[in-house]
């Protein structure tokens, strides 16, 4: 007679988790990530009040992080690779600790103003460019390889969680705190990750560095290997697409929010739920999967799947369409790029995943916000919704030409 295997034997949702320095790092960086779209959120309203609700500065401040992001990322992978992560990480974190503190501090005493907050944030972006490397690298050195797509899938989740939770705070203590308070709560919100870091012990292998002497080489290496692989210059286009020209939800959703809903800060902090709580069901899907199937197929369903819901927040008028839009759009782009990092990351050999994760900052970090500055810009030509359109627009036709290609189909 036949048994039926439990429901609970296919279901794999949090099996990084059995390891325990993965769980230690993974509960940091859910801290650490509620107060960094905490910031986020306030630094769009810091420039938007320093500037006179002025779109075009928000895209100024977009495009400085872009081209830190731009100059630095590749060189942060760099650095990932040949020095010991932990021990990176820990300064990485401390300055950003320091930066946001400098930024609350000027905020509470009045001395803020557009020009600092562009100096900050370029200080910030430069640290971020060789943190963000560094921590993506250093994930798959706490998982066995089976597990990486899982683990990928749940930091994803620690940072969706995040993005329902720290914006919807932002919005509620930005009275009685104000923003500087924010940026202060922030700085605060990197302990965790120090102390988890600290404790964290590499074995030998996992702690082998590259010790190649020429560091351009070194870095023409990683794209020669981008470059000679059946799918990853396929995934990384589409990625990248996503991101350069969807707008992004902090240059979008205090404009939409102000001009096109009319809402306070509070409303403006439930849009941002939206997305977060859809980032965390696209995560935990991605994350049941023991081995996700037909990974090319997968990622071009949720690229459509997000250009038809960011068309349909373009046309919303109230809050709670607005949120289901965004919370759709969550959910499928979590998992674009729950699947492109976690085939960049499963592609390349172990020495080379500091600098194939900086080009997931790049795109990230450096592709979106250079995307915002023309969206920015375009805000007082076409209006918040046209924004959305046309970036929605632009990434269907690309999407197009991508499900075109015969191999990233079969990825």
């Amino acid at each position: 007679m036949r048994t039926a295997a439990p429901a609970a034997d296919k279901i794999h949702t949090f099996d990084a988790f059995k390891n325990p320095q993965f769980r230690t790092l993974w509960l940091a960086l859910l801290l650490s990530a509620v107060g960094t779209w905490m910031q986020i959120v306030a630094l769009s309203l810091l420039v938007l009040r320093v500037t006179n609700n002025s779109s075009v500065a928000l895209g100024l401040v977009s495009l400085a992080q872009a081209v830190t992001f731009i100059v630095c990322s590749l060189i942060g992978g760099g650095l990932a690779d040949r020095f010991d992560k932990r021990k990176l990480l820990l300064v990485t974190q401390t300055v950003l600790a320091i930066a946001s503190a400098v930024l609350g501090l000027l905020t509470l005493t009045g001395h803020i103003a557009l020009w600092s907050i562009v100096l900050l944030m370029v200080v910030y972006s430069a640290v971020l460019s060789v943190d963000q490397p560094t921590r993506g690298a250093l994930v798959p050195l706490l998982v066995p390889k089976e597990l990486l797509t899982n683990a990928v899938a749940l930091q994803a989740v620690a940072f969706s969680s995040a993005a329902a939770i720290g914006p919807a705070l932002a919005g509620f203590l930005s009275g009685p705190l104000g923003l500087g308070g924010i940026f202060l709560l922030n700085a605060l919100s990197f302990a965790g990750m120090l102390v988890a870091l600290w404790f964290i012990e590499l074995s030998g292998r996992a702690a082998q560095r590259d010790a190649k002497p020429d560091f351009a080489k070194s870095l023409k290496e990683a794209f020669t290997v981008i470059k000679a692989d059946t799918f990853l210059p396929w995934i990384i286009s589409g990625y990248g697409a996503v991101l350069f020209f969807g707008p992004s939800i902090s240059l979008i959703l205090p404009l939409f929010a102000r001009q096109q809903l009319q809402l306070d800060n509070i409303g403006l902090g439930w849009l941002f739920t939206a997305v977060g709580l859809g980032t965390i069901v696209g995560g935990l899907t991605v994350a049941s999967f023991k081995k996700l199937e037909h990974q090319g197929q997968v990622f071009l369903g949720a690229v459509a799947v997000w250009v038809a819901s960011l068309i349909w927040f373009g046309f919303t008028h109230t809050l709670p369409l607005a949120m289901a839009a965004l919370f759709v759009q969550g959910i499928a782009l979590n998992v674009v790029q729950s699947v492109a990092i976690s085939v960049m990351q499963g592609r390349v050999e172990e020495r080379l995943r500091g600098r194939i994760m900086s080009v997931n900052t790049l795109l990230m970090m450096g592709l979106r916000p250079l995307g915002d500055f023309p969206a920015g810009a375009l805000v007082a030509v076409m209006g918040p919704g046209g924004v959305v359109w046309l970036g929605a627009g632009l990434v269907a036709v690309l999407t197009a030409v991508l499900g075109s290609r015969t191999r990233l189909r079969e990825l």
